[in-house]
């Protein structure tokens, strides 16, 4: 008995894919990856912003701590290491901070004159140059007034986002 077939396929027809719909399939697959990983990479840029800004505010909030503390000295010259911070010591945060990219702590310097430092200016840089936080930031420039034992000052020009008492 013969077995009926339409143009060429029947029950022993063809059973695959085509070469081309092979190559289509995989071309809309990269296309579509590498839409999701380029968003995936600016949802990363936004998040590692957010977290420089939260540990600016907590080191902030360790240093106006320090100052009350400590009224006759003033705030720290420096913020050190985790180990050797004031502020650890103190009990005034449990860790440095420091930028999730790089590893490095923030930028920090004492202002005032000699050993009593009466200000300071802190800050970090962000990656997103229009990070709406760049807004309300203090935009400092660089002071000369630095109390002995600190680090020199830095321009808290954008995109820095950088705060002072």
């Amino acid at each position: 008995m013969p077995l009926i077939s339409m143009r060429g396929y029947g029950i022993r027809g063809s059973k695959g894919f085509t070469l081309i719909e092979l190559l289509v399939v995989i071309a809309i697959i990269g296309i579509l990856s590498s839409i999701v990983l380029a968003s995936l990479n600016s949802a990363r840029q936004k998040g590692r912003d957010a977290r420089r800004v939260s540990d600016v505010k907590q080191l902030q909030l360790a240093l106006e701590l320090y100052y009350d503390s400590n009224p006759t000295t003033g705030y720290p010259t420096t913020i050190g290491t985790t180990a050797s911070s004031p502020l650890v010591t103190g009990g005034f945060i449990s860790a440095i901070p420091e930028d999730p990219s790089t590893g490095s702590p923030y930028s920090y310097a004492a202002l005032g004159s000699g050993t009593t430092c009466s200000s300071y200016h802190l800050g970090a840089t962000l990656e997103i140059t229009n990070n709406a936080a760049l807004d309300s930031d203090a935009d400092a420039a660089a002071s000369t007034g630095i109390c002995t034992g600190s680090g020199a000052d830095f321009a808290g020009t954008d995109p820095v986002y950088d705060v002072k008492p």
